[in-house]
C-alpha cells in the first residue's frame, strides 16, 4: 500500500470562490480526478488531500474528492485559528466522510507569532482530546514545536516537509539535521515530502541521501511518512520518480522499512484503515 502524505487539489478562482492568494503551484486548477489518473499511472494507492493555502480556509473540494473516491482519498482539513470557540468543532471533526485530522501552516515569519502569542493555545489541547492528528508546517520553529509536543504528549504531530521551506543542498541538510532531535518525542512524526525541491542535483538527489538516512533512522520507519506535494515539484521530476526514489534508490531502506514509510505508518497515525 502506497499512500502519498500530501497533495493539494483546487478549483479555479471565481467571483463566488475567491482565493486568499493569487499564486498557486500550477497555472491551471488541479483536481482530484487529475490526481487519480496520475496515481493510477504511477502505482500510488491513496493520497491525503490537503486544501491549499491560496484557496483560504476551504476543505469542501477535498472532501468532495474523498466522498467520490473513498478508497483513494482522505483529507486533513483547515480550521480558522483566530477564534478559540472553534475548539468545539474538533470534537466532531471526523464526522464529514474522509476527514481525518487538521493541517495548520505557519510558513511565513509574520505567522510564527501565532504559535506563541496565545492564538493557537486552544488548538493543541482540543485536538489532543479529540484524538486528532495535526499536520504542522512551521519551518524554523523546531524549539516551539518541541514545546507543544511535550505539553501534549497524546497529540500526534506530523512535522511537514522535514522542517524545510525553500532551502536547497547543504542548507537543506542543515535544516533536516536540526529537526532530528524531535524524534526523541514519541508523538512527533515527520513528513518526508518534496525531496526533489531541496536538491539542485538530478534524480536521485544523492546529496540528500545521507541526511535522509539519518532522519529516518532517528524517527524510525513507523514515524517517517513518504509523500510528494507533487504540484510543488511538477517541473522537477515525474510522479513515478517520486515513488522510485524511495522504493529503488535509497539502499538503506529495507522492504520492511518501505512498508511503513510508503503508507502503513501514515495510515496508522491517521487512523485510516488499510482494509475496508
Amino acid at each position: 500500500m502506497i499512500i502519498d502524505a500530501q497533495i493539494h487539489v483546487w478549483k479555479a478562482e471565481t467571483p463566488d470562490r475567491p482565493w486568499r492568494s493569487p499564486v498557486a503551484h500550477l497555472p491551471e486548477p488541479f483536481g482530484y480526478e487529475d490526481l487519480l489518473r496520475l496515481m493510477q499511472e504511477s502505482g500510488v494507492d491513496r493520497a491525503v488531500l490537503v486544501p491549499p493555502g491560496w484557496e483560504g480556509g476551504r476543505s469542501d473540494f477535498a472532501l468532495e474528492g474523498a466522498a467520490r473516491h473513498p478508497d483513494r482519498f482522505a483529507v486533513m482539513g483547515r480550521i480558522p485559528l483566530g477564534n478559540a470557540a472553534n475548539a468545539v468543532k474538533l470534537a466532531r471533526w471526523r464526522e464529514p466522510f474522509g476527514m481525518l485530522g487538521v493541517r495548520v501552516a505557519f510558513q511565513k515569519k509574520d505567522a510564527w507569532a501565532q504559535l506563541t502569542d496565545g492564538t493557537t493555545d486552544w488548538l493543541w489541547p482540543a485536538a489532543e482530546a479529540a484524538r486528532l492528528p495535526i499536520m504542522l508546517f512551521a519551518p524554523g520553529q523546531v524549539d516551539t514545536v518541541a514545546e507543544i509536543a511535550r505539553a501534549h504528549p497524546k497529540l500526534p504531530i506530523i512535522f511537514d516537509h522535514m522542517g524545510l521551506l525553500r532551502e536547497k543542498d547543504d542548507a537543506a541538510v542543515r535544516v533536516i539535521e536540526s529537526i532530528i532531535p524531535l524524534a526523541d518525542l514519541p508523538n512527533m512524526h515527520v513528513k518526508v515530502t518534496s525531496v526533489p525541491f531541496y536538491s539542485t542535483e538530478p534524480y536521485p538527489y544523492r546529496n540528500l541521501h545521507d541526511v535522509l538516512a539519518r532522519l529516518i533512522r532517528a524517527f524510525g520507519p513507523r514515524r517517517a511518512f513518504w509523500g510528494t506535494d507533487i504540484t510543488r515539484i511538477w517541473s522537477l521530476c515525474t510522479y513515478r520518480q517520486c515513488v522510485t526514489l524511495f522504493t529503488e534508490d535509497l539502499p538503506f531502506l529495507s522492504a520492511g522499512d518501505l512498508d511503513w514509510i510508503m503508507g502503513r505508518g501514515l495510515a496508522e497515525c491517521l487512523r485510516w484503515p488499510l482494509a475496508h
